[in-house]
């Protein structure tokens, strides 16, 4: 249950006029299953404890779109129809509209836009490119990174130093061979890292997770967007302004000077004006999404970056997105993962297989099982974590069904799946970060954000 929203995006109101997270959670994963998957979609919508039997609902609707193409397309589609539907903007007069209605804009762009300026280093300002915000332009100062570095526990590896960490990676199980291989491919491609003509509108660009410094080390042309917290942007100018980059900050049109520490925009309310910012930035425009925030408001952030990008999608031909998964998700692994899981399984220590047993007889059989079928293809990996809740499911699964079907559109989609990290979101949760004190000992190497 959420209390009466700020102003933005909010969650619909029950027939009992209450606004429930959990009742538009239940809603939208029976809706995603229905056309597919009827029982699925019954069983959702008969859960009487969503918040902690949300689990194996948000599981089906990933096993459901294994092995056909057209129910994962669906079931995508129809999830993503059902929160465009489903969700409300809240005016700042207190006013209810439809998302679709919210995606529509209300801000005009101006015409009489000539381009940003600048130095060669430091900040320059622009003509306001629309109606609620203009541009301060940071130049850095330095020459672009010509290859692939990795940092990596206090060192910054390159070269054959990354192949070696690749390798032992791949060894241990840490990293899929065709991961280590796309890395391989950047490192043989460095021309990759230049971008040249391209802007990259980095979404939550002081998130710990997000790619903005290296982006700037490699030179490339980044539109930021953040919450208007002056802290924020003092991170995000100490990283731009002795980069080899160029950095695109919207500030409010109204502000009597450019001051670069007064950007922002808070996306769940102001989402129409950041459109419009975009839809006048030089592309072609990838729209990475490195959004995040606690509890329900992970939902409404979430579900205004989807509408930006829907906006965005509608506009221009020549956007492309890119998402970074939760590795608290479920997923359908290849047969390579599922072999090295079971073999490992299979040649665990004496020592490991003694304690095993009372423990799993403690957990009723939860812990320290095997994780796949031995021959399983696909394999179902489910690293759904009950501590992270059903709002924040649901937040990361509206990507991944946003990425379906944009790539079913031809729209170019990058989607990572980051591994498990320190970053501060996670270990503020006590359980989760005695979890990850503890992983080595189970073979999970933990990282940490910059790498």
């Amino acid at each position: 249950m959420t209390s009466e929203p700020e102003p933005g995006v909010a969650f619909p109101r029950t027939p009992e006029g209450r606004r429930s997270t959990s009742a538009l959670g239940r809603a939208v994963i029976a809706d995603a299953l229905r056309a597919v998957d009827p029982a699925g979609a019954r069983a959702a919508e008969q859960e009487t404890s969503w918040r902690t039997g949300y689990l194996p609902h948000f599981r089906r609707a990933i096993e459901t779109g294994v092995g056909s193409p057209a129910a994962a397309v669906s079931i995508a589609a129809h999830g993503l129809a059902s929160l465009h539907d489903r969700m409300r903007v809240v005016g700042r007069d207190g006013a209810e509209t439809t998302l679709d209605d919210w995606v529509g804009g209300t801000t005009v762009p101006d015409t009489t836009r000539s381009g940003t300026t600048g130095l060669a280093t430091g900040l320059a300002t622009a003509p306001p490119i629309v109606t609620g915000l203009r541009t301060v332009e940071v130049r850095g100062s330095t020459r672009p990174e010509a290859e692939l570095s990795l940092p990596y526990r206090g060192e910054r590896l390159r070269g054959d130093g990354v192949h070696r960490r690749l390798d032992a990676w791949v060894a241990a199980g840490v990293l899929e061979p065709s991961a280590a291989e796309a890395v391989r491919t950047v490192l043989r491609t460095p021309g990759w890292l230049r971008l040249e003509g391209r802007t990259v509108a980095v979404l939550g660009a002081g998130a710990e997770m997000g790619p903005l410094p290296a982006l700037l080390r490699w030179g490339a042309h980044t539109a930021a967007v953040d919450l208007p917290v002056p802290q924020v942007w003092q991170r995000v100018l100490a990283t731009a302004r002795p980069s080899a980059g160029t950095a695109l900050l919207p500030v409010p049109a109204g502000t009597s000077s450019p001051d670069p520490l007064r950007a922002g925009a808070d996306l769940v309310s102001d989402m129409p004006a950041v459109a419009e910012w975009l839809l006048g930035v030089d592309g072609p425009l990838v729209v990475g999404n490195y959004v995040y925030a606690d509890g329900a408001d992970n939902v409404r952030v979430a579900m205004a970056v989807d509408a930006l990008s829907t906006r965005l999608l509608q506009t221009r031909d020549d956007v492309a997105l890119a998402f970074l998964a939760t590795p608290t998700d479920v997923f359908a692994v290849p047969a390579e993962a599922v072999r090295h899981s079971t073999d490992a399984y299979a040649a665990r220590s004496a020592t490991a297989k003694t304690l095993g047993r009372p423990l799993r007889a403690v957990s009723a059989g939860r812990l320290l099982r095997r994780a796949y079928l031995p021959g399983a293809d696909p394999g179902i990996n489910d690293s759904l974590v009950p501590q992270q809740g059903p709002n924040y499911a649901l937040a990361k699964r509206l990507q991944r069904w946003r990425a379906t079907t944009a790539r079913r559109g031809g729209v170019t989609v990058s989607m990572n799946v980051a591994p498990p990290t320190r970053t501060r979101s996670v270990v503020r949760n006590r359980a989760l970060a005695a979890a990850y004190a503890g992983a080595h000992r189970f073979g999970v190497e933990v990282f940490e954000p910059a790498t």
